[in-house]
Formats: structure tokens, C-alpha cells, sequence
């Protein structure tokens, strides 16, 4: 279970204020229709989790074990440091309101840009090496949706006058100290956590 609630703990902090959630509050403003905004990051953050956990997961196969035990302890040190630069959707001026979107409705619109924009974010990379970590497919990818759900759900409901009240600095500094933590309980580990599937 230890999978489990580490991937939900760090996947919820770290989604705070990340471009996902931004993403949630733009949907929220625009549509200002909750439900199908909820559904649509739900089923779009479990299919590409999903996906990342299960890439995560097959990397362990490849990999001997002492280059695996060196290549997740640097992955998590290096989101360590990427979880302090903050993100922006400078990308995107129309606030999740894209051509494509047009007609398209809250769920889809949400379904495609979450899964769109979730592909090579923090989130997904934390997915992929928690899974190698855990080697837990199921469990890992429950875990991250749960955290994705935990951070972006109130953005959605409460909309943008609360996620400006979190202190962000604070919130990215506990996010990093969590994935350099596991970083370094990764690179000092003998190999007999890694050896246990």
C-alpha cells in the first residue's frame, strides 16, 4: 500500500499550481459546469497515467537493477528541482478555449486538453518513476489519479479565489523536499527494497 499513498502524497502536492490545475480553473471559469469538468480530468488523468505507470513499470524489466536504483534516485532529485519552477499557461492566451474546442462541450474538451497537456508534465514523469520504484502499475496509477483528483477537484468547485490563497512557494518547497527525499532513499538503498516485487 506504501505505492499507493506515496504516489496519491506526492502527485497532490505537486499538482498544486502546476499547468494541469491551472488548466482546471481556466475549464471552471469557462464552462462553469463542475460535473462534466471533473469526469473529463478523471478519465483523461487515469488513461495517461495509466500509460506512464505502465511504461514506469516495464523500464524495471530492462534495467538491471543497480543502473534502475541510479536512474530513479537522479530522476527524483532532478523533480526536485523542476517542481520549483512554476508553471504558466502562456501557451495557451485563450484560457483552454481553443479553435478545436468549439462545440466540443466541458467533458471532451477537458477529457482531450487534460490528457493532451498531462503528456510529459511533472505529474507524468513522477508517475512513470514512481512506478519503476514500486513496481505497481494498478496501484501506482490509482494513487496518482487520486492525487490529481485531491488538487484539482477544489480548483474546479471553489474556482480561482482560493488556489491564489495557497502559499505556492511553500507548497512547491514541501513537493521537493518529498521527491528529493524518496530521491535519496533511492540512491542509498542496498537493493533489497528494489529487489522486493
Amino acid at each position: 500500500m506504501d505505492s499507493l499513498f506515496v504516489s496519491t502524497a506526492v502527485v497532490a502536492i505537486a499538482e498544486i499550481g502546476d499547468k494541469t490545475q491551472l488548466l482546471a480553473l481556466c475549464l471552471a471559469a469557462r464552462f462553469r459546469r463542475p460535473l462534466p469538468i471533473i469526469v473529463g480530468i478523471l478519465v483523461a488523468t487515469m488513461a495517461n497515467h495509466a500509460l506512464a505507470a505502465w511504461a514506469g513499470a516495464s523500464v524495471t524489466a530492462w534495467l538491471g537493477e543497480n543502473l534502475l536504483r541510479w536512474i530513479l534516485g537522479l530522476s527524483f532529485l532532478a523533480m526536485a528541482g523542476w517542481i520549483m519552477v512554476p508553471d504558466t499557461l502562456d501557451d495557451d492566451p485563450e484560457c483552454a478555449g481553443p479553435r478545436w474546442s468549439k462545440g466540443l462541450g466541458p467533458f471532451l474538451t477537458t477529457l482531450i486538453a487534460f490528457f493532451v497537456v498531462e503528456i510529459g508534465d511533472k505529474t507524468q514523469v513522477a508517475t512513470v518513476a514512481l512506478a519503476a520504484r514500486f513496481h505497481e502499475v494498478i496501484l501506482v496509477t490509482v494513487g496518482t489519479t487520486l492525487g490529481m483528483m485531491l488538487a484539482n477537484v477544489p480548483a474546479v468547485l471553489v474556482g480561482e479565489a482560493a488556489a491564489t490563497r495557497v502559499p505556492l512557494k511553500l507548497v512547491h518547497g514541501v513537493a521537493a523536499a518529498l521527491f528529493a527525499i524518496i530521491g535519496i532513499m533511492v540512491l542509498i538503498d542496498d537493493g533489497t527494497v528494489l529487489a522486493l516485487r
